[in-house]
């Protein structure tokens, strides 16, 4: 049999079907407000930010623009999963073009992993501010912010184009149902007639290498930070050291809480429900970009101080 025959993505399947919670339909209807509300929440609070740090002459500073690339990814992350999810919720419109899954596919492994990728370069920016403070002006400069945005976008849309191709390139004959919310990379794979074990290892390899390298940066810098913050004499110098780094902990401490129970519960499949990371696959591309902006706003003086300011101006 041909592959015309057996079915290649041209000659058989035009399109795939979503089918979200397979075991637990329920959950579509009690999920659909909450999700809506925090896709508000994620939508408006990243906006009001960017808003504040481009209008805010005080707020052009590396740090801020490290927190402004953060919140720019965050809200291509969730304007990508999260309206196709609550059309399903809302209105069932599972179907999903070839062209739109495996571009779905790509732009979340790559923008996953450049957000990994900022969250490290955020940690190097803590570093050098609280263990080098005499030369923090001199090392992070606007120049450095550049060249950090660069890296980050080279580095991670060319180790992940290889993922959505690896896809492509699969014959897939018959089934087109993706047991998922989105166009997880195994999920559609699974469906193909072919071998797709270069697929998996590429996603593991591949995820484990970024993201692993990352948050092991990430460790390293925290712990310099710890043991330079433990050597201050003066209590309010800690509380100032701690204080700045907080906002910036909480925020790797959601990415990374729900990527290790995420990672934890297809370990666990057995005793898991399936559509358990099916669940929190999609919540992962929301809660972390709806309470990023908060928690910065929230702690960060600079931030509250240029909001109130915007408002009052508007009013």
């Amino acid at each position: 049999m041909t592959a015309h025959q057996n079915g290649s993505i041209s000659d058989e399947i035009s399109d795939f079907l979503l089918n979200c919670f397979v075991r637990s339909p329920s959950w579509q209807h009690w999920l659909s407000l909450p999700l809506s509300l925090l896709f508000l929440l994620a939508m408006g609070a990243n906006t009001t930010l960017l808003i504040t740090i481009r209008l805010e002459a005080s707020l052009h500073e590396p740090m801020y623009y490290l927190l402004s690339l953060l919140s720019l990814l965050d809200m291509v992350l969730c304007l990508t999963v999260i309206p196709k999810v609550l059309a399903i919720f809302w209105f069932d419109l599972r179907s999903i073009s070839f062209f739109t899954c495996f571009l779905q596919m790509y732009i979340m492994n790559s923008f996953l992993a450049m957000e990994s990728c900022t969250f490290m370069v955020m940690a190097y920016d803590r570093y050098v501010a609280i263990c080098q403070p005499l030369r923090y002006p001199s090392i992070i400069t606007d120049q450095f912010v550049a060249k950090a945005a660069i890296f980050i976008l080279a580095r991670n849309v060319l180790s992940t184009v290889p993922i959505p191709i690896l896809s492509v390139r699969l014959h897939y004959c018959g089934r087109n149902v993706i047991e998922n919310c989105i166009c997880a990379n195994m999920s559609v794979s699974r469906l193909s007639c072919d071998d797709v074990t270069i697929n998996r290892v590429y996603q593991f390899a591949g995820g484990w290498t970024l993201l692993g390298s990352d948050l092991f940066l990430i460790f390293l810098s925290y712990t310099f930070i710890l043991r330079a913050v433990l050597r201050l004499k003066s209590e309010g110098a800690v509380a100032k050291a701690l204080s700045t780094c907080g906002s910036h902990f909480i925020l790797i401490l959601f990415f990374s809480t729900i990527l290790l129970v995420f990672v934890l519960t297809h370990v666990a499949k057995k005793k898991v429900s399936p559509d358990v990371p099916v669940l929190l696959n999609v919540l992962h591309h929301v809660i972390p970009a709806a309470l990023n902006p908060i928690v910065y706003g929230v702690r960060t003086q600079e931030i509250k101080q240029g909001i109130q300011r915007l408002l009052k101006k508007g009013w």
